[in-house]
């Protein structure tokens, strides 16, 4: 049996998902903790390419699955051949970044493999030999810890945000790339793939933005927010908001950043009239440099700023 954790990658068009490079992180973070190797995997079609430019990154291998039939998602497709190089592999652990497409086939692909998936966890740790994973409940309300039963292998999803992906681990030898076959048939595929899907054009999805400035009732009136905005203009960020500025209206619920709202990683977060409450900070504690402008200099948001401006 592998004693290995496996972090399946998601792809597009030859490049790497954001959150495919925090999965990673993570992937290496854990490997740190438990002392297992780290395996990538990657499916597709040609994406030899891509291989080849992940393997500077510190990993055993990378396992490539190439099919015709992956040239586009499909949720038969994907669980078809990952159920059969992860039966084949045999990894201790499973990790994949909590995207729409993985949202639609892990569960799928946890059903067929008869194991436990543990999904949209914002971290993990090792307690008395036993692997811990955290998981938000009540719109982030909770915390909450969860630990798997049974034999391995184990599933488990990451939130965006929850790790950095800047923090990826360079080697300085590459990793073998090895190819996995794919046993799979055109009828064995019942979906038709269309168009790949979009999200509705008034959501917005921050947690793919560099540079973020969001607001909050510091500011005072609703009127400033046109400040914040010319700011963020100049900069090309986007706008977030924290909980009380979206309640009264001041910016769409889809801005919202924090534990009942999106969770970002941005390289700059700029937090104009933000306290900082806990709530707020969860969504946003894996910025990579926090400036905060707040008129009080007590604000907990300094706590965790790289920056602070006080007025």
């Amino acid at each position: 049996m592998s004693e290995a954790i496996l972090a399946i990658l998601e792809q597009s068009d030859g490049k790497l998902h954001r959150m495919s490079w925090e999965t990673l992180a993570a992937a290496q973070k854990l490997s740190g903790e438990l002392s297992r190797p780290v395996e990538a995997l990657l499916l597709g079609n040609y994406i030899q390419a891509l291989a080849e430019e992940l393997s500077s990154t510190r990993l055993a291998c990378i396992r490539v699955i190439e099919d015709q039939l992956l040239q586009t998602y499909t949720p038969d497709g994907y669980a078809i051949v990952l159920r059969q190089v992860i039966e084949r592999q045999k990894p201790y652990l499973v990790l994949l970044p909590h995207t729409y497409q993985v949202r639609d086939f892990a569960p799928k692909l946890a059903t067929a493999l008869g194991r436990p998936l543990l999904s949209d966890c914002i971290g993990f740790r090792q307690e008395n030999g036993e692997l811990i994973f955290t998981r938000q409940l009540f719109q982030g309300k909770i915390n909450a810890d969860f630990s798997y039963t049974g034999d391995p292998p184990f599933l488990a999803s990451l939130q965006a945000g929850s790790f950095r992906g800047d923090q990826v681990a360079q080697a300085e030898s590459k990793a073998p790339v090895e190819l996995e076959p794919a046993h799979i048939a055109a009828e064995q595929i019942r979906t038709k793939p269309t168009e790949k899907f979009q999200e509705a054009r008034q959501t917005v999805n921050l947690a793919q933005a560099d540079i973020i400035v969001a607001v909050g009732r510091g500011i005072k009136e609703h009127e400033n927010l046109a400040l914040v905005q010319k700011l963020a203009d100049a900069l090309g960020a986007e706008i977030g908001g924290s909980r009380p500025v979206c309640d009264s209206g001041w910016l769409p619920m889809e801005r919202q950043i924090g534990s009942s709202g999106q969770t970002v990683a941005p390289k700059l977060y700029i937090a104009v009239g933000i306290s900082g409450a806990i709530q707020h900070l969860v969504g946003m504690k894996s910025s990579r440099t926090v400036v905060a402008i707040n008129k009080d200099a007590s604000a907990p948001i300094f706590e965790i700023a790289d920056y602070g401006i006080v007025g």
